[in-house]
């Protein structure tokens, strides 16, 4: 009764037309992936060029950042000056160019410093555990419940100004975000299989930290780094504009912007590309820092 039926349902599928396959569909993800590829390298040449005007600023703007030439004060950005000139006839260009060396160093030294007590912090925290994670995360609290400009100016009062005394303020502003990743890291790697059987194999205490667990903690860590670098820059601009930074005639960014801000109606670019550069720059680190974030573990 069935040999029919196969027969029949057998002429019936190979006497069916059949339709024309479909072309594979074009992946809609990889002109995104290519626009966000071409970001990332244009972020890292943005920081690449900051990082050579800090390193050799002579090459890209050869005379001297301090003394101006009165006859050509306030002229607008043309082919002789990029940036074109202040009030007292110094090129902005090569004034931003030889502030980079403040702007960047200062911004290194606040990362440092937070990443350096941050991570001592929580990798302690994470590691004990118990009453001493519990209070080492309530100071913890306690220095995020604090705005970070504040907290900032606090220890400016108490160190005095300069951009160096500004770099170790906003270092200590973001040693409480290094303490609680780190924290949470070391955290989740304890738990992991692998450390477990480290233990069991005899492992010591210290020497599973440092083989298994800081090392496998620290990739986030980095990307903060990387996250906090711009922000510290932002930072440093601030209190540089606030006049709590680099003393003048410093070419210190923030400064630059705030000398700038009361020509603001006559000479728009003694603020506009001056803080057109902080900006480039803070987000070409935001976007590496992201870059970093989504690296495989």
């Amino acid at each position: 009764m069935t040999a029919p039926v196969i027969a029949e349902t057998s002429v019936e599928t190979s006497g069916a037309p059949t339709a024309p396959s479909a072309p594979a569909p074009v992946s809609a993800s990889r002109p995104r992936r290519r626009s966000r590829a071409w970001g990332l390298y244009l972020a890292f040449a943005v920081v690449a060029v900051a990082v050579l005007w800090a390193m050799i600023p002579g090459v890209f703007a050869p005379g001297d950042p301090l003394t101006g030439v009165p006859a050509d004060k306030l002229l607008p950005p043309s082919a002789a000056h990029w940036f074109g000139t202040d009030a007292l006839g110094r090129d902005l260009f090569g004034r931003v160019v030889h502030g980079a060396v403040h702007s960047l160093s200062g911004a290194l030294i606040a990362v440092t410093v937070g990443l350096a007590l941050g991570t001592l912090l929580g990798a302690v925290a994470g590691a004990t555990g118990g009453i001493v994670d519990d209070v080492l995360m309530r100071i913890v609290d306690v220095l995020l419940a604090i705005p970070g400009l504040l907290l900032s100016l606090s220890v400016i009062i108490l160190l005095g100004f300069g951009t160096v005394n500004a770099a170790i303020a906003v270092g200590l502003g973001s040693v409480a975000a290094f303490a609680r990743l780190m924290r949470a890291e070391v955290a989740r790697v304890r738990r992991t299989e692998y450390v477990e059987a480290a233990y069991g194999s005899g492992g010591t205490f210290v020497a599973v930290l440092r083989r298994h667990v800081l090392p496998n903690a620290l990739t986030p860590i980095v990307a903060l780094a990387a996250l906090q670098f711009g922000t510290a820059i932002l930072a440093i601009s601030t209190l540089g504009f606030l006049g709590y930074g680099a003393p003048p005639p410093t070419p210190e960014w923030g400064l630059l912007i705030a000398e700038g801000r009361n020509y603001i109606a006559t000479a728009w670019w003694l603020t506009a590309l001056p803080g057109l550069v902080v900006v480039a720059v803070v987000l070409s680190a935001n976007r590496i820092s992201h870059r970093l974030g989504r690296s495989p573990r």
